[in-house]
């Protein structure tokens, strides 16, 4: 089945491994070629290197090439990853510092919030020049599989000022899946879930044991009993006791998409634990990136070491990527939890939001589960979000100003903490900071005088 898969922002060593060593483990995709594509020369021949030693081992004929000139790689892809993080760790930063200063507390900065926001801002600029190329040189039965954040924005600006056929993909279903049948005491393919939302608040609705399902008083005492969990996920634990669901999300990500809990400085630690970042410490998301970011560089002997290994011997992710192109490609049925378009998939959500739902993927295509109705709480915490995230695409498309500070101002943990007009001078101030990842807005200087 040869046909070419392009990688936008490849670079990212360790991620691009992994989704190539689940593509490769298809076998009859032994024969298409990969082509990697990112900003950094040294990231792509980093990882270069170790797909061509792990196919050399495995004596497969895949080919795999690397170019900074993103057009050239995606010359004819019938499949394209995106994993970009526009601005890198600088521009991250500002989404973090920043909103601090105006008492917006966050963990990851990644989805929502003030910085979620503007990390939209910079990635749906970048978003536009890629469906631009993909629409020119890639075959008119391409699809996008979109793994950059903020996913919902990227995937609606896409799809909608894109004009490209695109599905967002996110592991946040899989990990909670995995964390609820841990809590249970079970193995996880002995679990079952049905779960629906939006990205990154996406709920499960319905949990199943061997058949059995699992209500909600015995998973909150699961929980809660846990010698780990009970005190990681004070968060989940407490939107699971009071919306009657447990969220996907992990504490640090789902404290800052609501405007409980980290309103109030001195009450985020009853709410937070600092075992590790991710659930919820300030900052915590670039703290560990910041530590983590050249990793690649100084393990690149053992990564190295390690694709000297048979294929045989790596285990395939759920990572969806590859068993959603297997599916498509060889007609063998993959069921998961897909970014789309709503057009009706869940009855009280709006149609033109991004929803993340069960769907089924064969020859046919991406199907969709329709007619799922959330609980009146989920549905209700998922359309603030939504009204946010509309907003902040169309500022995105349009580069006002306005509008993009009136999604700010309606983003819950935002509009829990800040005025109006600290709202406007923290927005101006991330603009500033950021004016050379955002095209598509005046030059500061610009606004000055328009604001005089």
């Amino acid at each position: 089945m040869p046909f070419k898969l392009c990688i936008i922002g490849a670079g990212s060593v360790g991620f691009t491994r992994k989704l190539c060593s689940d593509i490769l483990s298809v076998p009859e995709f032994e024969g298409i070629e990969i082509a990697l594509t990112d900003i950094s020369q040294q990231n792509l021949d980093m990882i270069a290197q170790i797909l061509r030693k792990m196919i050399e081992v495995s004596g497969l004929k895949t080919k795999v090439t690397a170019t900074t000139d993103r057009r050239k790689a995606l010359e004819g892809a019938k499949y394209v990853m995106n994993t970009v993080r526009i601005g890198g760790v600088e521009a991250f930063a500002t989404d973090i510092s920043i909103p601090l200063k105006y008492g917006v507390d966050q963990c990851v900065g990644d989805t929502i919030c003030a910085g979620g926001i503007l990390y939209g801002q910079r990635g749906i600029a970048a978003m536009l020049d890629f469906c631009k190329d993909i629409r020119e040189v890639c075959p008119s039965d391409h699809l996008l599989l979109n793994y950059a954040n903020p996913m919902a924005m990227m995937t609606w600006a896409a799809i909608d000022h894109g004009g490209v056929n695109t599905v967002g993909l996110c592991h946040g279903v899989q990990n909670g899946h995995r964390q609820i049948a841990a809590a249970l005491g079970v193995p996880m393919g002995e679990v079952d879930i049905i779960c629906s939302g939006i990205n990154h608040q996406t709920w499960y609705l319905d949990i199943r044991h061997k058949g059995r399902k699992i209500e909600k008083d015995e998973l909150i005492a699961a929980f809660e009993a846990h010698p780990v969990f009970s005190r990681q996920e004070k968060v989940r634990i407490d939107v699971l006791k009071r919306f009657g669901f447990y969220s996907t999300e992990s504490n640090g990500h789902l404290s800052e998409y609501l405007p409980w809990y980290r309103k109030r400085r001195e009450d985020i630690p009853n709410w937070i634990s600092t075992d590790d970042w991710i659930h919820g410490e300030t900052g915590g998301y670039l703290r560990h990136t910041r530590e983590t970011r050249n990793w690649f560089e100084t393990e690149y002997p053992t990564m190295l070491k390690d694709a000297e290994k048979p294929l045989s011997q790596w285990k395939r992710t759920d990572e969806h990527a590859s068993h959603i192109i297997e599916a498509l490609e060889t007609g063998r049925p993959y069921r998961g939890h897909f970014n789309v378009k709503n057009r009706g998939v869940i009855t009280n959500l709006p149609d033109d939001c991004i929803i993340e739902s069960p769907g089924w993927v064969d020859r046919f295509g991406i199907n969709m589960v329709e007619g799922v109705t959330l609980p009146l709480a989920c549905a209700a915490t998922c359309q603030a979000s939504v009204n946010v995230q509309r907003m902040s695409v169309q500022a995105a498309i349009t580069g006002d100003v306005d509008l993009l500070k009136l999604a700010v101002l309606h983003d819950p943990l935002v509009g829990a903490v800040c005025t109006p007009a600290e709202v406007w001078s923290m927005v101006d101030e991330m603009l500033e900071a950021q004016a050379q990842w955002l095209p598509q807005y005046p030059a500061p200087a610009s606004r000055a005088r328009a604001a005089s």
